[in-house]
């Protein structure tokens, strides 16, 4: 008699929560490289970023998302409805929470949002590595009377503590399905997403309170040179002049710093040698403009 074969198990899992509670973090450890920019930063990210790790058993389709907030402008609006649609399109969400944090209350606005879903929720309880026993599980209990979890793992997404067993239980969840992306693709953002993105992670890590959120990135040249080199022009664009000021820092050392911690990142995860010039220009109050909005890759605009 023929042995069986375990059913290949495939599907789509949203990341979703609170800015900064290690969402980003945990999509590329479970990936097992950067996909997604990382800051200490709240909102750090503002599309659906998605990545993919394929086993011999199945195949889980990560959607990080943006952190979901009390919207101060249209740009607000479009990241909390990107991260809202993705519930409506996966096989499994991951409420990701900050096990260190006191705001439970947030966590309680957005779970209510989440009350008509069908679809499995997995509470993942974050940064255990920085909280002591003895309260990980007075907040699974809090959190266990906020929603009706499917199942709870706490995790630390900084040390990859758990995530086997986090994984397994998203494909114990996961349906029978196909395969939907080739075994080595790892994200199905093209080059070109992840130096606009690569870019601004550096403005963040490098400028003021004020800079990053008004920040956006424009790829406008990219082009394979001879030899090898990938020659990349790109556009930070921001809402005042005085940030332009603090971004091209004097005598363009900022601007400078920016490129080559940019540079230098990319030429590791892309395997190619990068010429990369950068510009600055003001767009005032873009995160208000529709227009602009759509051309910098915000769609979810009612």
């Amino acid at each position: 008699m023929a042995q069986e074969h375990p059913a290949f198990r495939s599907g789509f899992v949203a990341i979703v929560g609170r800015p900064n509670v290690g969402k980003s973090t945990l999509l590329n450890q479970l990936v097992g490289r950067k996909v997604a920019i990382m800051s200490n930063r709240p909102q750090t990210t503002r599309h659906q970023i998605r990545g993919v790790v394929t086993t011999d058993s199945g195949q889980m389709i990560f959607i990080d998302t943006p952190g979901i907030h009390k919207p101060k402008h249209r740009l607000g609006e479009a990241m909390v409805e990107t991260a809202l649609a993705a519930l409506r399109e996966v096989d499994v969400v991951l409420f990701v929470a900050d096990i260190t944090s006191s705001q439970i209350d947030q966590d309680r606005q957005i779970l209510q949002r989440m009350r008509d879903l069908t679809t499995p929720v997995i509470l993942v309880l974050n940064k255990i590595d920085a909280e002591e026993k003895g309260k990980i599980l007075s907040k699974i209990e809090q959190y266990q009377s906020l929603y009706p979890f499917a199942e709870h793992i706490p995790v630390s997404a900084k040390r990859g503590t758990q995530l086997n067993v986090l994984t397994e239980q998203i494909m114990f969840v996961l349906p029978e399905g196909p395969k939907y992306y080739p075994d080595h693709m790892v994200t199905d953002h093209p080059e070109s997403f992840l130096i606009e993105e690569m870019i601004r992670e550096k403005v963040i890590h490098l400028t003021r309170e004020e800079i990053p959120h008004s920040v956006a990135v424009v790829l406008e040249q990219m082009e394979q040179r001879p030899r090898g080199t990938l020659y990349v022009q790109a556009v930070i664009y921001t809402e005042r002049d005085s940030q332009k000021g603090i971004l091209i820092g004097k005598q363009g050392a900022m601007l400078k710093k920016v490129g080559e911690l940019a540079r230098a990142e990319l030429e590791r995860l892309l395997g190619n040698k990068m010429y990369l010039e950068l510009w600055v220009k003001v767009k005032k109050d873009w995160r208000n403009d529709d227009s602009v909005l759509r051309r910098f890759g915000f769609e979810n605009l009612s």
